[in-house]
């Protein structure tokens, strides 16, 4: 399911119109420049903007994939 949803992730951020609801995108409170993805009822991830690898292209870094129990400490 996380494959699927890094699918449309990487198809909305493309288009650049902004992330679908589903995905739930967001900033996390108290660890600034870290954000959170939710795509299933238990389906988290904490990602974080990179410096650029290929020039004119974002870079994500992935930090944590799992449940609700991967926001101990982002």
């Amino acid at each position: 399911m996380f494959l699927a949803a890094i699918g449309h992730f990487v198809e909305d951020f493309q288009a650049q119109r902004g992330f679908r609801k589903g995905l739930r995108v967001k900033g996390i409170q108290g660890a600034s420049g870290v954000f959170e993805m939710t795509w299933a009822d238990n389906g988290r991830a904490t990602f974080e903007y990179g410096e650029a690898k290929v020039e004119d292209e974002p870079h994500i870094i992935w930090r944590r994939v799992g449940t609700h129990a991967i926001f101990t400490k982002p």
